[in-house]
């Protein structure tokens, strides 16, 4: 990939403290497990909103077949990937812009699948580092992104893409906007084959930012003062727009024919 760029470098040393704090701490798998409650997939201790009805829509949208590839964009530590990798019998490329994620997704990779059937890279989800049409399905799970990066991440998802394959993302858009992210997706060159709407999303969130601000003794002690001063400003400001999010799973699909 090429270099990152001084405000990329800025995010990525962020992202590592984020993921080192949390590797060495049980409080935020904790957390999230109460706030989802039975629908959360424990295994895959992922840091977002990703339950077992989001990897069950995933596996019957993204028709992958058995040794066909799987890229995991926005990948934090692997383990949607990995689950989707072993439901599917696929192989599977993680691509994150934290070196340390990427380095706590290759240790838990045998806990899924054999080694060589996964690898994870630095990359970001404008700039991948893989190659043109080489994945066969592509899942982004809880990646946040300003609207002109968004479609820049749109048109490299499509770039790696085999032709007719599908990426399945989550999104989450204001009730009251017009819906933009149609124009972008179909302006990036797919068509938008499925849209399942997740109603109880924003009540997972509400859950855990509540979660967080009454445990914020426990995440200072074994997160540190920064990670658990980020987390709780995360929830000031996000809690009061619940209520006006819509979110869904967006299935798109590279067409079969046409330019590259």
């Amino acid at each position: 990939m090429s270099a990152l760029s001084t405000h990329e470098l800025a995010l990525q040393a962020e992202f590592n403290a984020f993921y080192a704090a949390r590797a060495s701490s049980p409080v935020v798998s904790r957390l999230y497990a109460e706030a989802l409650g039975d629908a959360y997939p424990a295994e895959v201790a992922a840091s977002s909103s990703c339950d077992w009805t989001v990897l069950g829509t995933m596996v019957r949208r993204l028709r992958v077949r058995p040794g066909q590839l799987l890229a995991d964009i926005g990948c934090g530590t692997g383990g949607v990937g990995l689950w989707l990798a072993r439901a599917l019998a696929a192989d599977l490329v993680g691509v994150d812009l934290s070196s340390t994620a990427v380095e706590l997704a290759e240790a838990r990779r045998s806990q899924f699948v054999p080694p060589h059937r996964a690898r994870f890279q630095v990359g970001t989800i404008q700039a991948t580092g893989l190659p043109d049409r080489c994945a066969h399905g592509v899942v982004c799970v809880d990646v946040v992104t300003g609207t002109a990066d968004w479609t820049a991440a749109l048109e490299e998802m499509r770039r790696i893409l085999a032709p007719g394959a599908r990426a399945v993302l989550t999104r989450t858009v204001r009730r009251d906007s017009r819906e933009v992210w149609r124009a972008q997706v179909e302006s990036a060159g797919f068509e938008i084959e499925h849209v399942d709407e997740r109603p109880e999303e924003p009540q997972v969130w509400r859950s855990l930012y509540r979660l967080w601000i009454t445990h914020v003794a426990d995440l200072r002690r074994e997160l540190g003062n920064a990670q658990a001063d980020s987390m709780l400003r995360e929830a000031e400001q996000v809690l009061p727009r619940l209520d006006g999010h819509r979110a869904f799973l967006a299935t798109l699909r590279r067409a079969s024919r046409g330019t590259a």
